[in-house]
């Protein structure tokens, strides 16, 4: 291990320390009625994935260059990319989570679905997460994917400034030059059914207060599995 993985773990502890050690710490974040999760969902989504997501870049990074930090990546960019990114996940999340409540009615026939969610673990509840993790992933994570490669294509033909920000993203080129054999046989075909489905439906049996935080621990997950992708021929 080197001394920039150690700096890396360290980052690790000092973001996730101050909430395992202190209980107004923690409170502030996850209490249900007044924590930050739940009175601005959004401002935290974005925090969370701004800071997790991006150290899940460097990490895909580490894998793929053997260093965190390279010139023209630009991590300013891709963390403002992956808060708004972030900003749209809870949205989705609140969505599809909503909609599966009904789905759980009307198709199941579970007349208490909203109980069942905030109740304790069981063969029930197993199936309404799997429910919205399976809709949450088939509908809206290949789309989610695909923008978030043609931002992060976007970042690196603009060496990684901040003016990649404010440029206007030539949609067309990026996604008609993508790697769609990658982008399909990997990210989507064996990501979303074989990691992406199964973590959802764990994240989905979490309270509610806990999903977007475990959502953007995932995200470091994510930069693993797109590191990955990106060495695949």
């Amino acid at each position: 291990m080197k001394k920039q993985d150690l700096f890396f773990i360290l980052a690790l502890v000092l973001i996730f320390a101050p909430f395992i050690i202190s209980k107004e710490a923690y409170n502030f974040l996850f209490d249900k009625t007044t924590g930050m999760n739940t009175v601005h969902p959004l401002t935290t989504a974005f925090v969370k994935f701004f800071l997790l997501a991006t150290l899940g870049e460097l990490l895909g990074l580490r894998i793929k260059t053997g260093k965190y930090f390279k010139e023209g990546f630009g991590i300013f960019p891709h963390a403002v990319i992956w808060g708004f990114l972030g900003i749209f996940i809870q949205m989705a999340f609140i969505t599809f989570y909503s909609g599966s409540l009904g789905f759980a009615v009307k198709i199941y026939g579970i007349l208490n679905p909203q109980e069942i969610m905030e109740g304790a673990l069981n063969f029930k509840k197993i199936l309404i997460a799997f429910t919205v993790s399976t809709l949450l992933n088939v509908m809206f994570a290949p789309v989610f994917m695909t923008i978030h490669k043609i931002t992060d294509i976007h970042i690196q033909e603009n060496g990684g400034k901040f003016n990649s920000l404010l440029t206007p993203i030539k949609v067309e080129k990026i996604i008609t030059s993508m790697n769609w054999k990658v982008q399909w046989n990997f990210i989507f075909k064996k990501t979303i059914p074989l990691f992406w489905i199964p973590a959802q439906t764990i994240n989905f049996c979490f309270p509610e207060e806990f999903r977007i935080l475990n959502a953007a621990i995932l995200g470091v997950v994510l930069g693993v599995i797109l590191a990955v992708g990106n060495q695949k021929k």
